[in-house]
């Protein structure tokens, strides 16, 4: 018998094609009247679409938003965010603008309105980063949960098929990683399989036709339930290690995510053959680990640290970081075998326990 406990976290999703119309009615919703629309300077355009129709709601448009949320800017957009008299942000993009909105909530405990543009999944999660000294700092504090969500398929039509690939395994990385969590349970697990059957079979359906609307929804449905999974179970060895190597080492967050998760699920699967199998499964593969290295493998992904800029004299460094305040792992997490993991991840090898 398995025994677990589960608490829902509160949450509204408004889930359908041109569900971004009702933003305002979303700001109203949460009672809010003045929202700061927050992006990052690529999806100004998108940001100003929003504000038009926010009307008279609107107290302005922050372009501010950065990879890995450098404290520097998340205390710039809080300055801001007072300065209006905003009493609400909404946060559209992918997860460094979402989690540029959680920064601004960490502190002033105004309330988010996220309208994500990716498959990141942080607009489902109470949890936060934020660098600071070349170290991501995260946590997790309901006051950065997003209020409302609105998934829109039309706003993902444009998300550049390289960018739209990552981004969906980086959301498969938060179900793989929730289907063998210490605080896991049935209801998680259930949603984890399902978001990553849907991006498994989504993303190839983009690589043969990137403008197709039904696997755009596919992909974003997936995403949903992953990020959902990410909100309520604990993360483990993966999410630290690409904390380290975004964080210290400013590696961009999806592609890390990409490379990383085939290792550190093999690294893992001695411990948790029951996740191992039901990723699989999922994904229509004889292996969990070795099926998501070739799904990245065959549509293109990265799969090399060093692909990224990473040095390979820069490892050893990455796994002491690693080591320091670990996440708890099915796994123990020894620097021989974690050092032989990062290796692999560096130079693109086939994942091994």
């Amino acid at each position: 018998m398995r025994e677990f406990v589960y608490k829902a976290l509160p949450s509204r999703v408004v889930f359908g094609t041109g569900k971004v119309t009702t933003v305002a009615d979303e700001v109203e919703a949460i009672g809010s009247s003045r929202a700061l629309v927050l992006c990052t300077p690529p999806q100004r355009a998108q940001a100003e679409m929003v504000a038009e129709m926010l009307g008279s709601r609107l107290a302005g448009i922050h372009d501010g938003a950065e990879m890995h949320v450098p404290i520097e800017s998340a205390r710039r957009a809080r300055a801001l965010a007072a300065e209006l008299g905003a009493d609400c942000a909404v946060a559209i993009g992918g997860g460094s603008t979402i989690g540029l909105g959680k920064a601004i909530a960490l502190e002033s405990s105004i309330p988010i309105i996220a309208i994500p543009t990716t498959y990141a999944g942080s607009e489902m999660t109470p949890i936060y980063g934020i660098t600071e000294n070349g170290l991501k700092r995260t946590g997790k504090d309901v006051r950065v949960l997003p209020r409302s969500v609105i998934y829109d398929p039309d706003l993902t039509m444009t998300l550049p098929l390289g960018m739209s690939l990552v981004s969906g395994m980086n959301a498969i990385a938060h179900a793989a990683e929730g289907l063998y969590a210490q605080d896991g349970n049935p209801v998680m697990s259930l949603m984890g399989q399902e978001g990553i059957r849907a991006l498994a079979e989504g993303m190839p359906q983009l690589v043969e036709a990137p403008d197709d609307k039904e696997a755009r929804a596919s992909c974003l449905y997936g995403a949903w339930l992953c990020g959902t999974v990410l909100g309520n179970v604990g993360m483990s060895l993966h999410h630290k290690l690409c904390h380290t190597l975004g964080g210290t080492f400013n590696l961009p967050h999806a592609e890390t995510h990409t490379i990383v998760l085939p290792h550190a699920l093999a690294y893992n699967s001695p411990n948790a053959p029951e996740a191992m199998e039901q990723i699989a499964n999922a994904i229509h593969a004889s292996d969990g680990p070795g099926g998501l290295h070739r799904i990245a493998t065959k549509l293109g992904m990265p799969t090399a640290l060093r692909d990224l800029g990473m040095k390979e004299a820069d490892l050893d460094r990455a796994c002491e970081i690693a080591l320091s305040k670990p996440y708890w792992n099915p796994r123990p997490v020894e620097a021989a075998p974690l050092r032989a993991l990062l290796q692999r991840a560096w130079e693109g090898a086939e994942p091994r326990p």
